[in-house]
């Protein structure tokens, strides 16, 4: 019996992401190729990418601070706009220092 691992950082990602991962994966690694299967630029598959690699990054950073990564993870799925993210952050920071 194969017991099923699922590293935390995949655990994080929505089901899209998961299955663009696998049809990257089964593509050879190509973003022609994704762009042409999902129909879309050659860009928009970039900026996807691009994406997704943000959340990873997050989701494997060592930073033990909930609301530090819940502000990430919204700037990440354009929730939130990330000059907004960083002065949240930024000042979050701050006020922890002073207590």
């Amino acid at each position: 019996m194969a017991i099923e691992i699922v590293p935390e950082w995949m655990a994080d990602l929505e089901p899209e992401d998961v299955s663009f991962i696998r049809n990257f994966i089964l593509a050879s690694g190509s973003l022609k190729e994704i762009a042409h299967q999902y129909e879309v630029t050659y860009p928009t598959v970039r900026l996807r990418l691009d994406r997704l690699i943000q959340k990873i990054k997050i989701s494997e950073e060592t930073e033990n601070d909930p609301y530090v990564a819940l502000i990430k993870r919204l700037a990440v799925n354009d929730k939130l706009d990330f000059d907004t993210a960083k002065i949240l952050i930024t000042e979050y920071r701050k006020l922890r220092k002073e207590e």
